[in-house]
Formats: C-alpha cells, sequence, structure tokens
C-alpha cells in the first residue's frame, strides 16, 4: 500500500502566504473602484448644471429690452429678474433654479458665470464695458459666456458658448435696435 502524503507545513504556510496576498490586492482594487465610483456620477452632474445655466443665459436677449443698451447695470437682484445676458456676468451661488429654489441633491455645487464681449472682461464693471447703444454699425455683435461649476471631491467643469446679436443682420432690419 502506498502511503498517503499531504501537505507539508511549508507548502501549507506558502499557500496561505500566497492566497493572502492575492486577497490583499482584490480588497485593494476593490476599495479604489468603490471609492471612485461616485466620481462620473458627480462630473455628469456638474455638466448638467453647467449646461441648464449656459441654456438659461443664451436665450436672454443680446440687449436690455428696457434700455436698448447692451451692458447696462442690472435691474433685478436676482435671476428671476435677469433680463439680457450681461446681468448674469459675475453671478457666484450655489446651483438654483432660476428663482433662486435650491436644487434637492446639489447644493454642493457652485456656480460662477463670467460674460467677455470682445475679449474684454467685465466681471466686476457695472454698467457695462461702455453701456453702448446698439446700432448697425456697432462693434459689439459677440459675447463670451463662460458657466464653471465646482462639486464635490474637486470636480470642475466649465463650458463656454456664444451669444450673438443676431437679430440685427442689415441695416435697416426691423428687428435691430436702434
Amino acid at each position: 500500500m502506498r502511503a498517503r502524503r499531504g501537505f507539508s507545513l511549508v507548502e501549507l504556510v506558502m499557500a496561505i502566504a500566497v492566497m493572502g496576498i492575492v486577497l490583499a490586492g482584490a480588497v485593494a482594487l476593490f476599495s479604489t473602484t468603490a471609492r471612485h465610483s461616485a466620481d462620473a456620477m458627480v462630473q455628469e452632474q456638474a455638466q448638467l448644471v453647467a449646461e441648464a445655466y449656459l441654456d438659461e443665459i443664451l436665450i436672454k436677449r443680446f440687449y436690455d429690452p428696457d434700455t436698448n443698451t447692451v451692458c447696462p447695470a442690472p435691474e433685478g437682484t436676482g435671476r428671476g429678474s435677469y433680463d439680457n445676458v450681461c446681468d448674469y456676468n459675475g453671478l457666484n451661488q450655489a446651483a438654483t433654479n432660476q428663482f433662486g429654489t435650491a436644487l434637492l441633491g446639489l447644493s454642493d455645487y457652485n456656480v460662477q458665470v463670467t460674460v467677455t464681449i470682445a475679449g474684454v472682461s467685465i466681471i466686476g464693471v457695472a454698467p457695462g464695458p461702455t453701456n453702448v447703444t446698439i446700432d448697425n454699425s456697432g462693434a459689439i455683435r459677440v459675447m463670451q459666456v463662460d458657466v464653471s461649476v465646482t462639486g464635490p471631491a474637486s470636480v470642475g467643469v466649465v463650458l463656454t458658448g456664444y451669444r450673438t446679436n443676431y437679430q440685427c443682420n442689415l441695416a435697416g432690419d426691423a428687428e435691430c435696435k436702434p
């Protein structure tokens, strides 16, 4: 009869050590994956907040409808009263809807808006850079709007859009403000 042979003590210790190393590596991989799994969601939420603000801003008028000028001082104190693109310049707030109501689950996101005309930032300048009256010969035809959203875990998104004075294409155009 052949003697049965099992593992020696050395072989058993080596097998346990190898399995321990493999298990430690797997746990480290799972913890890293779990720790960073929310990053994509946070990035997507920041992107969606920035898109919502940019869309809201770019549908506003190029000029102020009350004064027919580009970038006068804002008339109101909140986004609900903003009636032209320049009113949003310098906006720095937690993510809210247009009427100032906090958005559930997005209180950790902050939004900053910068409006630039002809390459000159108008941050902190009121009223506007030149308070220019719109006419068909004016040089101000395009505004650049930068929306920056920062969120948890140092996530940041910057979106840039352009608002043109598309209603003022031809001299004598009825839609062009004098």
